[in-house]
């Protein structure tokens, strides 16, 4: 049976700044109280699974149990069919730089694959969220959200980030990298999974 969400503070288990704003605001019309993992001061434990709900999982009981507050987590990429769903929970991986994170690089390298692999169009793909719930007890509840679509070369917009300005929803002639965030929002992977959060654990 699917547990409610009765507490009224939670820790996000994430450093980014980014993030907690915009997951602050998704939980604020609920009363609920958001702090992250980063202001807490805990550390970031090492990704090691191979899957989107195995890390959302990981991050989230890490963080319950080291805060004792019930936690919040995500992990999210992008899959691409032709390349069997990579770059997938290494997407962030393939964007990695001696001096930081480069998208572009990314971009380009997926598109380079994709186009390696033969595989007709469209080149579908969606965007992938899962978000985790856990309590400190070990508890969770797992949400898998998607934005379902397809890659377009070359990148277009400077909207969004990541690979935003390659993935052209479904339905839609703009990428994300086009839409400005209120109308990219509905439409996006986080969106999907914290409607089915919601759905499912919130009075």
């Amino acid at each position: 049976m699917t547990r409610r969400l009765t507490e009224r503070r939670l820790v996000l288990a994430s450093h980014n700044a980014g993030k907690l704003r915009e997951i602050a605001a998704l939980l604020e019309p609920f009363g609920i109280d958001v702090t992250s993992a980063g202001e807490l001061d805990l550390e970031e434990p090492e990704e090691t699974e191979d899957s989107f709900a195995g890390n959302a999982r990981l991050k989230a009981h890490f963080a319950a149990k080291a805060a004792g507050l019930v936690a919040l987590s995500d992990d999210s990429g992008i899959e691409v069919d032709a390349l069997d769903g990579a770059p997938g929970v290494y997407t962030a991986d393939w964007a990695e730089t001696e001096s930081g994170r480069d998208f572009m690089q990314a971009m380009t390298r997926t598109w380079r694959e994709v186009q390696e692999s033969g595989a007709a169009e469209p080149h579908t793909a969606r965007f992938v969220c899962t978000l985790c719930l856990a309590w400190p007890d070990g508890h969770d509840e797992v949400f898998r959200g998607e934005a379902p679509g397809q890659l377009v070369w070359p990148p277009r917009g400077t909207q969004g980030f990541g690979y935003d300005p390659m993935f052209l929803p479904d339905g839609q002639d703009r990428t994300f990298g086009e839409m400005p965030y209120a109308d990219k929002e509905p439409l996006s992977h986080r969106a999907d999974a914290f409607r089915k959060l919601v759905s499912a654990c919130f009075d």
